[in-house]
């Protein structure tokens, strides 16, 4: 079966609970953490998260909706990328 990645990006002063919402609602909605890779920085929480979407009725679209409201409650900046257009933007 053929995996549909995602990247989903996290920065925000650092505050408890962020791994457990964002976690919380990929799983609500059977999409699975391939990889998470997280840090505080200078106070500053950063955060990568690849996700699989092929379980998912979810589009990239509705998800991008889902977690804008965890950004907006919680003061955050997350980007939902496709895998291809998050390689090409991070590619050296």
């Amino acid at each position: 079966m053929t995996k549909y990645l995602v990247f989903i990006t996290v920065i925000g002063k650092d505050q408890k609970g962020i791994i457990a919402r964002i976690s919380n609602a990929v799983y609500q909605h059977n999409i699975n953490i391939e990889d998470l890779n997280q840090k505080v920085m200078e106070g500053y929480f950063v955060m990568t998260m690849a996700v699989d979407m092929s379980d998912s009725r979810l589009s990239i679209g509705e998800l991008k909706k889902e977690l804008a409201a965890i950004e907006a409650e919680m003061g955050l900046n997350i980007q939902v990328q496709h895998e291809n257009i998050f390689k090409t933007m991070h590619r050296v």
